[in-house]
């Protein structure tokens, strides 16, 4: 398996041999990846697409047939009221921000159930020029406990004594050094957050997530959901996109922010586009198997060099992101101009840190996917600073992923800083 991905291509040994010792976690399957599969197919089957409901319209879309139809079948998914899926949100963060906006008024109290959310989303809420919190919302995070879990105990309390309109809980553990949220995790949430205070609405960032457990967030007890469709739903073919769903009443407020009161989410094209959302929705599935296979070769991979990772290869995934902590910012970089080899989109570039819109720090990223931004594709992203961890995304073919790990580790070995044991992360 090592020698047919590797063929033309020589490597220090022994990235290669550790190589050889992970290979078996490309056969490896995960048995949840067939039910999320069946949910997927029972969905479409449930909706009865006919191909003329794949046209698109222009304009303003009014009666879009891609839409609706698109937008129906995520609602079977997510099993959600109502759906907001458009082009015109151009992202995760984009679809978040648009729904905290409308759900939190002046003066009301936006919590985050477990620590601060990932770098862009809280320079949105309290950093930015124009931040939700310059408008009047109040803002407060809880912070996780000393292992890594969300404080179950603190939120209660903070609930009751803040009483907030909209409790935030992010699925993925973002550029932190923290486990990603189990579906059980966030159901525990909602449960003491709708105990503690009723009205509150359990958002959730689900981002990365998606159609990783056999369960979604809305159906364990979470309000609102957001996130992309140029990430686990998008297949690999969806072209921009983000999503917002759960109960009706208030997506209808979102859909007026989004929009116009009395307009709502009655407008949006597709723009010939809704061939590749349908499509790439049922793809998506597949897709995400493939990336799990591919994160837990690289996960054996780099443990068998001596490499802190999280989860460890075979520990049960909540969304499609590896931890790798290389302990440096000369192994960041050598890892991200290494996998940057492999991928197929601008492999002869090497990547360098630099400011991002919205983060305090440089950071580094590979990327050479067909839609940009769509890290269901294989990619990587690290801000420089300590414990200088290195956040490996998706891949659409296991091998894929675990040729672009070697060619990472391979990296390592060129760089001034030498291979061995860093401290662990967290759980």
């Amino acid at each position: 398996m090592i020698d047919a991905l590797l063929a033309g291509f020589t490597l220090d040994p022994r990235v290669q041999a550790a190589g050889e010792r992970a290979a078996p976690w490309l056969e490896r399957r995960d048995p949840r990846a067939a039910r999320v599969r069946a949910r997927v197919l029972h969905a479409f089957l449930e909706e009865g697409i006919a191909e003329s409901d794949l046209a698109g319209t222009l304009g303003y879309g009014y009666d879009d047939p891609a839409r609706a139809r698109y937008e129906s079948l995520l609602g079977r998914l997510f099993r959600a009221e109502r759906v907001l899926a458009r082009l015109s949100i151009v992202s995760g963060t984009h679809a978040i921000v648009a729904g905290l906006d409308a759900l939190v008024p002046a003066g009301a109290t936006l919590l985050a159930a477990n620590g601060a959310p990932y770098d862009t989303l809280r320079h949105a809420i309290a950093g930015a020029p124009h931040a939700l919190v310059t408008r009047g919302v109040r803002y407060a995070e809880v912070e996780r406990t000393p292992d890594g879990a969300p404080d179950l105990a603190a939120l209660r309390d903070a609930v009751r004594a803040q009483r907030p309109a909209v409790v935030f809980v992010q699925r993925s553990r973002g550029y932190a050094a923290q486990r990603s949220l189990t579906i059980e995790a966030i159901a525990r949430i909602a449960e003491i957050v709708h105990a503690a205070h009723a009205p509150a609405l359990v958002f959730v960032d689900n981002c990365y997530g998606e159609l990783v457990e056999e369960r979604e967030p809305l159906e364990v007890g979470a309000d609102v959901i957001a996130g992309s469709l140029i990430k686990n739903l998008g297949g690999g073919l969806a072209p921009t996109g983000g999503y917002l769903a759960g109960r009706a009443e208030p997506l209808e407020r979102i859909a007026a922010r989004v929009f116009a009161p009395g307009i709502g989410a009655g407008l949006g094209p597709t723009l010939g586009f809704g061939r590749a959302l349908v499509q790439g929705l049922f793809y998506a599935p597949l897709i995400v198997a493939e990336a799990l296979r591919g994160l837990d070769f690289a996960a054996a991979l780099f443990a068998e060099l001596g490499i802190e990772v999280d989860p460890l290869a075979g520990e049960p995934r909540t969304d499609i992101v590896q931890a790798i902590r290389l302990g440096s910012p000369e192994r960041l970089i050598a890892f991200a101009r290494g996998l940057q080899r492999a991928l197929p989109i601008n492999a002869r570039f090497a990547p360098e840190p630099g400011p991002v819109p919205g983060y305090v720090d440089p950071v580094i990223m590979s990327s050479g996917s067909f839609v940009s931004g769509a890290t269901i594709e294989l990619s990587c992203d690290a801000p420089l600073r300590a414990p200088y961890e290195v956040y490996l995304q998706g891949g659409v073919a296991a091998e894929h992923v675990a040729l672009g790990a070697l060619f990472a580790a391979d990296a390592l070995y060129a760089t001034p800083a030498p291979l061995g044991r860093s401290s662990p992360i967290k759980p």
